[in-house]
């Protein structure tokens, strides 16, 4: 517990500094808000008033006290664009944003496992010859390519699955097939990485003593791999993933693009093009957060899955 109220207590320095980093950059984007949403025909008095309304005319440090105020009330502004609380948009997308993110993930750990652990155990053959040459294909072709081609083939040609969206007949509840695509297009490159990944570690822990042995004891193959070699291999696996999901909350504001996925990313990116300070801000921050809570949550679970590291 000490450890963990410890692991808490450092993740504080690292929030402030997300929420800081966001304020800042954004103002750091070139454009007048105002005037995007009232036009280049607005008058000067206008544009002062508006400004007035949403605070822009204060100097940076006061709209700086006054955003980090609003964060700690749960208070993010309000949209100039879509006039909603930043708060109440960020909520309607953010199940949508986790659940393609979370689909990605678990694609890439059901191919990466299976395929890392046949690499190992076959290394040198056709096999692991073969995955290789399969996960350096998926490391080279990025998300922006892979996806139209997914679109073209599976619902195009085949029409196995919807083009786009995520759900049907205006529902809000996530349909799993609007969800296949996308969520293989933005694993693939987690799968290789993390193949890769799994073949090096378990090739490390099979050449262990306690694996010769486990095989000496008259333990079948079965038993030495899953129930000894994996689990120690693990520690590092389980890392290299905290430290991937941001890599995919990332990698979602192109794949939500593509596959016209309602997810932050899309948000994002018109929130971008339109000067909308306030959502830009909620969304990079709801991302960012999101992030440091994964990887507290894995340094947490890197400690359960190797106990040596309780005492560190």
């Amino acid at each position: 517990m000490k450890q963990t109220l410890t692991r808490l207590a450092l993740t504080l320095p690292v929030v402030w500094v997300v929420v800081s980093l966001v304020f800042l950059l954004i103002h750091l984007v070139p454009g007048d808000p105002i005037l995007q949403m009232l036009g280049q025909g607005a008058t000067p008095a206008d544009i002062a008033q508006l400004r007035h309304e949403y605070g822009l005319d204060q100097p940076l440090w006061k709209q700086y006290i006054r955003y980090w105020a609003g964060v700690i009330h749960g208070n993010l502004g309000i949209s100039i664009r879509l006039h909603d609380t930043v708060a109440h948009l960020i909520a309607q997308r953010y199940p949508y944003t986790i659940a393609l993110t979370l689909a990605a993930l678990a694609i890439a750990i059901a191919l990466a496992l299976p395929a890392g652990i046949l690499a190992a155990l076959k290394r040198g053959r056709w096999l692991d010859q073969a995955l290789s040459v399969v996960s350096l294909f998926g490391l080279s072709v990025p998300v922006i390519a892979l996806g139209p081609v997914l679109i073209l083939v599976f619902s195009i040609l085949l029409g196995w699955t919807p083009v786009s969206g995520a759900n049907a007949g205006g529902t809000k509840a996530i349909d799993w097939r609007y969800l296949i695509l996308p969520a293989v297009a933005m694993g693939s490159s987690l799968a290789a990485i993390l193949t890769r990944m799994v073949r090096t570690t378990m090739l490390e822990e099979l050449g262990q003593d306690y694996i010769r042995t486990a095989r000496a004891k008259g333990l079948s193959e079965a038993q030495v791999v899953w129930r000894h070699a994996l689990p120690n291999a693990l520690a590092p696996i389980v890392t290299v993933i905290g430290l991937q999901f941001g890599t995919l909350l990332a990698g979602a504001v192109v794949t939500e693009t593509i596959f016209s996925w309602p997810g932050l990313g899309r948000l994002t990116v018109s929130a971008i093009d339109s000067r909308d300070y306030a959502l830009v801000q909620g969304c990079l921050l709801a991302i960012g957060l999101t992030y440091v809570l994964v990887n507290f949550v894995t340094d947490l679970a890197y400690r359960w899955i190797n106990p040596r590291m309780l005492d560190k």
